[in-house]
């Protein structure tokens, strides 16, 4: 198969080149060159999507496109050059509006799409509608296309930080008796969902490979949190002892949910995020996505945490995560 990447550089896009030169596709990868190289063995093609197309891209024939792009304009741009390709277009569970609700494609209520290009990094809620006009452009432009909606992708190489700070906090464990205690968020009930990136990449390729065509959340089945947490500990081999402080306290602490400076990564508001983690992930396993063990991801991120120190970690601080324990416990 003569597969296109629309990136290839950076985690899903790379692990999707990977995926596809190990079943021994032929890969082109088309990235703006900013973000290191593409894996060995595909061509790389460095090219602004703001700028028109290679004329010697555009003249080739694919099999598959595979595209992660989030800018109307570029998907519109590449459909009108490759419009008889495969279409494989990775979307998001972000273009949901209504982030209470867990319902799913043909159910849940989506933003209106925004058909002009955004600066994300100044209008971050952007992002949905923007894949919303991106899917719309894709159906249109290749009505045979598969769309898949990816929730939170972890895994190796990460570069959120998200699932990957549980097992960064995890490894630091000592065993000693007053060294075991890790704050958990919210209600153990709290529903998580997750994809390791691999398994959405073999996925991916499977799909480019197929006839398959609709539109899919990639999601793996939701599960407790309690739970959750528990399969990351044992990946990492410890038992910790889970301190758990509801939402309210955490809020009054001025801790964050999700991401960044002193938040706890996979907590979310509840119940205005009720939906975000509870997508049906049966109708993208029968399409034949398969998810792995938590365990496996959990044990393969603290693989890459010990073979990168600079592995992106976000949330809490030590000192902040025992200063919100002390509060709680005293």
């Amino acid at each position: 198969m003569q597969l296109l990447v629309l990136g290839g550089s950076v985690f899903l896009s790379r692990a999707v080149v990977e995926t596809a030169l190990a079943r021994g596709h032929d890969v082109v990868a088309l990235t703006r060159g900013r973000s290191g190289s593409v894996p060995a063995g595909a061509r790389h093609v460095v090219a602004d999507r703001d700028d028109p197309l290679p004329a010697d891209l555009v003249t080739g024939r694919f099999d598959a496109v595979v595209d992660v792009g989030r800018q109307p304009s570029h998907v519109r741009r590449a459909v009108r050059a490759w419009p008889d390709a495969r279409w494989v277009l990775v979307s998001t569970i972000s273009v949901y509006a209504d982030d209470a609700d867990p319902a799913g494609p043909g159910a849940g209520r989506l933003h209106e799409a925004r058909h002009d290009d955004a600066d994300l990094s100044a209008d971050p809620a952007a992002y949905g509608p923007l894949k919303v006009a991106c899917e719309e452009i894709v159906r249109a432009g290749a009505p045979d296309a598969v769309v898949v909606r990816p929730g939170l992708v972890v895994g190796p190489g990460d570069p959120s930080g998200r699932f990957t700070a549980w097992p960064a906090r995890l490894r630091r464990l000592t065993g000693a008796p007053d060294d075991g205690d890790v704050l958990a968020p919210g209600s153990p009930d709290d529903l998580v969902q997750t994809i390791d990136v691999r398994d959405l990449a073999t996925w991916i390729v499977d799909l480019a490979e197929t006839s398959v065509a609709g539109t899919f959340d990639a999601v793996a089945p939701a599960v407790p949190i309690a739970a959750y947490l528990a399969a990351v500990a044992r990946g990492c081999g410890v038992a910790p002892r889970w301190r758990w402080v509801d939402h309210d306290r955490l809020t009054a602490l001025d801790v964050r949910p999700w991401s960044g400076p002193r938040s706890v990564p996979l907590w979310l508001p509840r119940p205005a995020y009720d939906g975000m983690p509870a997508h049906d992930a049966a109708p993208a396993l029968a399409a034949g996505l398969t998810p792995r063990p938590l365990e496996d991801t959990a044990r393969d991120v603290l693989a890459w945490l010990d073979a990168d120190p600079d592995a992106p970690v976000t949330g809490l601080t030590d000192a902040e995560e025992a200063e919100v324990l002390h509060a709680v416990l005293g």
